[in-house]
């Protein structure tokens, strides 16, 4: 986002936190915000005229508030008279600033129920999942594909084994990716989730899974590092032969034992 985007949307996120404090139904209010995404992604005329810089943004408020009031909750319509009150660099921005604050608030309903750290690791092997099947990646991501039936195979392998915020943002993820590929879509997600709990999120690849001690003890120097606490996310890869490679955001740290005999190859080689 440019600048002007950038400083709406961190109007939004503050706007957002003040419902939450206040009592908002947080599952709900996500509900409510995902639905206005969708409304204004698929109306070009409503996306111009909330988001053009040009009219007034008492105006724009005034529509938000004949178009929604009585059908969202009023802290919704209060939310989003808001947003659209700021000034944004593109049409897309706002929608998008809508769609990341109605996932914020279910992710904040899970934090409110202790649930967020499982909310967590289940969307993370759920991308895992996903991108470890190519068939089941095609039926999930086929832009063609009829968006009932990719509902219907995302109940099927989520239900009953994960939270129902976990459910819900699998559903959202896969049926509107927002021109996004659905791993980028889950990243986003976890991102989020991440900066709720004001913490790093590390991938970690081994060959085997890390017991509770070393769990630790990785999460201990991380958290030196970087100076927040950190989640472990552990992917196991049977190609790592010992080590393990970490990954935060877009730093790497490659210990991984497979590596060292692949720069020795490479030394030899000349």
């Amino acid at each position: 986002m440019r600048g002007s985007s950038r400083a709406a949307a961190a109007v939004g996120s503050k706007a957002l936190e003040a419902a939450l404090a206040g009592g908002a139904d947080r599952s709900g209010l996500g509900e409510e915000l995902l639905a206005v995404a969708a409304l204004v992604d698929g109306n070009a005329t409503l996306r111009r005229a909330l988001a053009d810089p040009s009219r007034e943004g008492e105006t724009k408020r005034q529509l938000v508030s004949r178009l929604l009031g009585g059908k969202v909750s009023a802290g919704a319509v209060e939310l989003l008279r808001e947003l659209v009150g700021q000034r944004w660099a593109s049409e897309r921005d706002l929608s998008d600033t809508v769609e990341v604050l109605g996932v914020d608030s279910i992710l904040a309903a899970a934090e409110q129920a202790g649930q967020l750290d499982r909310v967590e690791d289940e969307l993370f092997r759920f991308e895992r999942i996903v991108a470890g099947n190519p068939a089941l990646r095609d039926a999930l991501t086929n832009r063609q594909g009829d968006a009932g039936a990719k509902a219907d195979l995302v109940r099927r392998l989520l239900e009953g084994k994960t939270t129902a915020e976990t459910l819900r943002l699998a559903r959202q993820a896969v049926l509107a990716p927002r021109g996004r590929k659905l791993d980028r879509t889950l990243e986003l997600y976890l991102s989020l989730a991440a900066k709720r709990r004001e913490q790093v999120t590390a991938v970690v690849t081994a060959a085997h899974d890390l017991d509770d001690t070393q769990r630790q003890r990785l999460a201990a120097v991380l958290r030196t590092i970087y100076g927040r606490p950190v989640l472990l996310q552990v992917v196991i890869d049977e190609h790592v032969i010992g080590g393990v490679r970490v990954q935060v955001g877009d730093e790497v740290v490659d210990g991984t034992v497979l590596r060292r005999l692949d720069e020795a190859r490479r030394h030899i080689a000349g």
